[in-house]
């Protein structure tokens, strides 16, 4: 068989190292241990292969190898577990349906909100105070978070699952945006739950820094 039909085997991941919808979707594409080329890029030039792919031209877009687009982060997750799941991480998602569903629509809707206008207060064009008002909201979140993680050790139960894997990156996010504040908060299972991500391997893996892919890479890297 030759290289390029091998290669027509292999998804195509575009991402952004930086960005917590893409990290997560690294996270759970590595646990799956299904390989796929990714294409680093920035932001700001963005190649016209990605936007070819996904016309709205946002990350993370993984483009399989029956030329399907998958578009979001949650759906590139699944996608990858459903594969393969060895650490069982899709389990709290069938436990716990009704509980999964809320929190994923709080974390990627009112939560999401609240810290970008936090974080990037700036480019929604608010006055400190303003930013201050989604830094409270979004600590409801938080505070709600440290409340579950009193009562397992993780947002999926036991062992670290979806829910967790889905949320911290934008966990890890607010905290980036005033770390001494952050660390000062009444939160002491989070910041363990937290403190605890950011020291794993595997986090660390999917964080490497890659050169933003052109056509002279080929597929990409392969992940």
């Amino acid at each position: 068989m030759s290289a390029s039909m091998l290669d027509n085997q292999i998804p195509i991941l575009w991402t952004f190292r930086r960005c917590p919808y893409a990290m997560r979707t690294r996270l759970a594409i590595k646990a799956s241990g299904i390989e796929v080329y990714l294409r680093e890029i920035v932001l700001r030039h963005k190649p016209s292969e990605f936007v070819s792919d996904s016309p709205k031209a946002t990350v993370p877009v993984l483009k399989l190898t029956n030329g399907k687009i998958l578009e979001e982060s949650i759906d590139i997750m699944r996608w990858a577990l459903e594969q393969n799941d060895p650490n069982d991480w899709l389990q709290i998602l069938e436990k716990r349906k009704e509980y999964s569903e809320r929190f994923l629509t709080n974390l990627d809707g009112p939560f999401k909100n609240d810290l970008d206008r936090y974080k990037y207060a700036s480019r929604y064009g608010l006055e400190n105070t303003e930013s201050l008002v989604h830094r409270e909201e979004g600590s409801k979140f938080l505070s709600q978070i440290n409340r579950w993680l009193k009562e397992t050790p993780h947002l999926s139960g036991e062992r670290q699952g979806f829910l967790d894997i889905a949320s911290l990156p934008f966990v890890r996010q607010f905290r980036i945006a005033d770390p001494e504040w952050f660390d000062q908060q009444d939160w002491p299972q989070l910041h363990t739950w937290l403190q605890a991500f950011l020291a794993w391997d595997q986090f660390s893996l999917i964080m490497e820094k890659f050169k933003p892919w052109d056509s002279t890479q080929g597929e990409g890297i392969l992940f």
